[in-house]
């Protein structure tokens, strides 16, 4: 009757080992971890299908040790696949060179004697059925001990890696860690406690409880699906941390690069609840920040991000909140560390050198508009000096009059009417002068100003004149100046950065031409659906459609090396920021191009 308990449980067993090798064998990847696997389930199978026919065979006139010989295929090898299997499970991918043939060594040895045993009875000296009867020979002792080693060893590979990862990760090994665990233990107090009564067939049943366990782990964890350990490599090699919090917000998993980065120690960490982590150099989440993302984000399948610099480190982290759902239950939250240090020093690099570009750019402006000044002044000056050399000769010629009977009265109205007609030409080309200062001023700080102001559109076309004559006159350009508005109208915003815009789109017209002279460029003002329309146009070569396309979304340019395109692309940052406008061009190629600034009323 026991012995019939006994092969239903084995028959189970080996059902079971058939399902799982059949359902192992038939994935289309092939692994290492699954070869071995399976070789585990091939040697647990001849063990129990050998013993299973002992006992059907029991009453026969065979020999019950030649069974346990049988046996012998799977139950010595069992040790060594366990040890190969916890290898490869651990480490994900083994290179299998010929030394590890030394390890069949001693099951060989073992299977060879035991068939043998008759003529030397090394192996066994009396076999039984029960443990307690059976009598080992000499070298059993040292089978014993060779294969318990096998098993110590795979065991502890497989409870230090549960060990290091008993988080997230972890379920799985503890499955396979408690399944060897029970055949382990039931060989151990089979083989060496005489006061149990024990049948052989114990052995191989306890592994059949193994199978349970593999089997548990293998359909709801998924194992061998996924190579646990090359996951939590992955996951280490991460420069980015994360923190894996179960549902009552307690610390179960994290990598690597999270404890490096935050100098937590893992023992400090781990198991405990995320809100008494009160180091804020460390951690630099606020417990009210923190508590109400994690609350968001278990209800909801969207991320909580925001950025926070750590001091201590001078480190820059986007930290991302979510929750990790399976079938629509909640499992858990992922607290992900991105390090965008990088990205931030990138940013800064970035800046700084468009800020160096913009500061050449301003230079150049500068430098452009300081020959404008001196030609610009340098009229107006020479006249000043002409007018005070004619009120000098006036002086001279009123101070002899006075005194002088021939002059007469109309004679000092006429000296006086000069010396007026003077002076009105010395008020002009101050005026002129100021009107040059006050434009150049203007160009000079329009980087850093940002206020808005009122001006006509007189005003604004006259500092475009006063600002781009020298450099028209000298390529021998002309403006052609088209008002389709009352001058008077009224524009608000930054008049120094639309003057700077319209220059620059006047000095590109300019420079298309390539030297050639006696040409036109066209400065239409027009107003068109409560908007005022500025455009420049020139009959030059035009542009194509690949640059067309880019303009105004990066930097581009067609003089080659002697542009860098922030001209225009500064130009509509210009427009956009201190008008609310826009800029858009038409060209053609061969026959010139449009840029229209467009400013809302």
């Amino acid at each position: 009757m026991q012995n019939s308990i006994y092969l239903y449980i084995m028959s189970i067993s080996e059902i079971i080992m058939l399902i799982l090798l059949y359902l192992i064998n038939s994935r289309k990847n092939k692994t290492q971890v699954k070869f071995t696997f399976s070789a585990l389930i091939v040697c647990l199978f001849i063990w129990t299908f050998s013993l299973s026919l002992q006992i059907l065979y029991q009453n026969q006139d065979i020999d019950p040790f030649f069974f346990e010989k049988l046996a012998g295929f799977g139950a010595f090898f069992t040790p060594v696949i366990l040890l190969l299997f916890s290898q490869v499970y651990v480490h994900t991918k083994v290179n299998f060179t010929k030394k590890y043939l030394l390890l069949f060594i001693v099951p060989i040895i073992s299977l060879v004697l035991a068939f043998t045993n008759e003529f030397h009875h090394l192996f066994v000296i009396n076999y039984a059925l029960s443990a307690k009867d059976i009598i080992w020979g000499p070298y059993f002792t040292v089978h014993s001990i060779y294969s318990y080693l096998c098993l110590f060893v795979a065991l502890f590979s497989l409870i230090r890696y549960s060990v290091k990862n008993s988080g997230f990760f972890s379920k799985q090994s503890i499955l396979i860690v408690v399944g060897t665990l029970i055949p382990l233990v039931t060989n151990i107090i089979s083989t060496y406690s005489k006061d149990l009564n024990l049948s052989v067939y114990v052995s191989p049943i306890s592994f059949t409880f193994a199978m349970f366990f593999f089997a548990i782990a293998i359909f709801k964890f998924q194992f061998l699906k996924v190579s646990p350990i090359a996951l939590q490599k992955v996951v280490d090699r991460m420069s980015d941390g994360y923190l894996v919090l179960n549902d009552d917000n307690i610390i179960i998993d994290f990598n690597k690069s999270f404890i490096e980065n935050s100098g937590f120690s893992p023992v400090n960490i781990r198991n405990k609840n995320i809100f008494e982590l009160n180091d804020r150099e460390k951690f630099p989440i606020e417990n009210d920040r923190l508590e109400k993302a994690i609350n968001y984000v278990k209800s909801s399948t969207k991320t909580v991000s925001f950025e926070k610099h750590i001091a201590s480190s001078n480190k820059y982290y986007n930290i991302e909140i979510s929750s990790i759902i399976d079938n629509n239950n909640f499992l858990g939250t992922l607290i992900l560390f991105k390090d965008i240090t990088q990205h931030m020093i990138d940013l800064q690099t970035i800046k700084d050198n468009q800020d160096l570009l913009i500061e050449k750019e301003r230079l150049a402006s500068l430098g452009q508009m300081i020959g404008g000044i001196a030609h610009n002044l340098k009229t107006p000056i020479m006249s000043i000096a002409g007018a005070a050399e004619g009120l000098s000769d006036l002086i001279k010629e009123y101070d002899n009059s006075i005194e002088d009977p021939n002059v007469t009265i109309q004679d000092h109205h006429d000296i006086a009417k000069d010396m007026s007609e003077w002076i009105d030409k010395i008020k002009s080309h101050t005026s002129y002068m100021s009107d040059v200062i006050t434009a150049v001023k203007g160009q000079a700080v329009a980087f850093s100003e940002d206020q808005m102001e009122v001006f006509t559109v007189e005003e604004l076309m006259k500092r475009v004149n006063i600002l781009m004559k020298h450099e028209l006159k000298n390529a021998l350009i002309e403006l052609n100046f088209c008002i389709h508005v009352n001058t008077d109208l009224e524009l608000h915003g930054n008049v120094n950065s639309l003057v700077q815009v319209i220059n620059n789109m006047i000095s590109n017209a300019i420079q298309c031409y390539e030297g050639k002279k006696n040409q036109a460029i066209d400065l239409i003002v027009e107003k068109k659906d409560n908007n005022i329309i500025i455009s420049i146009r020139d009959y030059g070569p035009g542009l194509s459609d690949v640059v067309k396309d880019k303009l105004f979304k990066e930097m581009v340019t067609t003089k080659g090396k002697n542009g860098t395109g922030l001209g225009l692309f500064m130009s509509y940052s210009n427009i956009r920021a201190h008008f609310n406008g826009n800029i858009t061009v038409d060209s053609e190629p061969g026959k010139g191009t449009t840029f229209h600034i467009i400013l809302p009323l």
